[in-house]
């Protein structure tokens, strides 16, 4: 085939395409209609959710299972996400959280679970946009919960117990590579600026290479980026996204300890996600502390019920000294049978129970 007999055939394949998208866009709207009538007749009041991951998560298998190349799963599944972004914002008009300023890896985050075509917007601190997404100021909220390299974010924990109203709707998993970005060489750098969970990934790198350089911590990894780009002598540790925002020079590439460093977040809204048969659930409880194998007889009735946990944490209650909150993930959704039957027994064990959410299983 000549060259002008393939570009004329890929206008034709354009034209058809273009179609097919806004026929798809127009049965996302008739869906979007037959919910708020569905919403209507069962006498329930405001919008229907937008954002359905279970769904969403469908589609993505679907798609790839449709795939016969040469486009790879992941192509196919970048392209959907758009198409499903663009839809999105047609039914609604949606606003995304997240912890800012853009170019942050929550940044990053949202961009890949909701795609371009819905509205961000930045936020100094985790807990505001925990608290946003509580007082519906925001349709969603993105937050970091776990690095598979320094564990645990605890300023997410903490804040979920002081708004424990809010749900977990779904998880995001995004690899993480940071960098060392600067105006300046390594040997004149004085000054490190980023956030605690950075630092962390990044220890050995910096113990190696800037062992007398002061570490800062600040809210974001692309605040210390903006940090960086204004004060002598000075680096950041970011993504390297953020050294052409802040027109810095990327020193350092890949400084993570481990090569496979990945952050989970979680996407929260007011109600979780009907089952889909691949969940999990984060709930969050105390125990009577004076009461002997309190805990460990709570954590039995999830062997009980044969239900596996994958995450169990604790931070300080804040109701008095030395008492805590436990944060424990498992596998199940809690409108599953056993997990609903394990909910009623723990109860006897536990005190402030919350389930936090149930959301589907995302691969990484």
């Amino acid at each position: 085939m000549d060259l002008e007999t393939a570009r004329g055939k890929i206008s034709d394949v354009d034209r058809k395409l273009v179609d097919l998208l806004n026929e798809r866009a127009r049965l996302s709207l008739n869906v979007g209609t037959a919910k708020r009538q569905w919403l209507k007749e069962q006498g329930a009041e405001g919008e229907p959710e937008v954002y359905v991951p279970g769904q969403e998560k469908r589609v993505f298998e679907k798609v790839r299972n449709l795939n016969q190349g040469p486009l790879s799963g992941e192509s196919v599944c970048a392209i959907y996400r758009e198409i499903m972004s663009a839809s999105i914002s047609l039914q609604s008009d949606v606003t995304v959280g997240y912890l800012g300023p853009p170019g942050t890896f929550s940044h990053q985050a949202a961009l890949k679970r909701f795609g371009d075509s819905l509205g961000y917007v930045p936020y100094a601190k985790i807990e505001d946009v925990v608290a946003a997404a509580a007082k519906e100021e925001i349709t969603y909220g993105l937050v970091p919960i776990e690095n598979s390299t320094f564990g645990a974010v605890v300023q997410t924990l903490d804040t979920f117990v002081d708004q424990p109203s809010v749900k977990i709707r779904a998880e995001v998993y995004l690899p993480v590579t940071q960098a060392l970005l600067s105006r300046y060489q390594l040997s004149a750098i004085r000054k490190v600026y980023s956030h605690p969970q950075a630092f962390g990934q990044s220890r050995r790198w910096l113990d190696q290479h800037l062992p007398n350089a002061a570490r800062i911590d600040v809210s974001s990894t692309a605040k210390a980026a903006e940090l960086a780009a204004s004060e002598n002598y000075t680096a950041a540790i970011s993504s390297e996204v953020c050294a052409s925002m802040y027109n810095l020079d990327v020193v350092a590439k890949d400084i993570t300890t481990t090569k496979d460093n990945t952050t989970r977040f979680f996407v929260l809204g007011q109600s979780s996600d009907n089952p889909t048969g691949d969940d999990k659930s984060l709930l969050m409880f105390t125990v009577d502390h004076r009461e002997p194998g309190a805990l460990c007889n709570a954590l039995n009735v999830f062997a009980k019920h044969k239900i596996n946990q994958t995450a169990i944490n604790s931070r300080p209650s804040r109701q008095r000294q030395w008492h805590y909150m436990f944060f424990v993930e498992i596998i199940g959704h809690e409108q599953d049978a056993n997990v609903s039957s394990a909910l009623s027994e723990i109860k006897a064990y536990c005190l402030d129970l919350v389930v936090l959410g149930s959301y589907p299983r995302q691969s990484y």
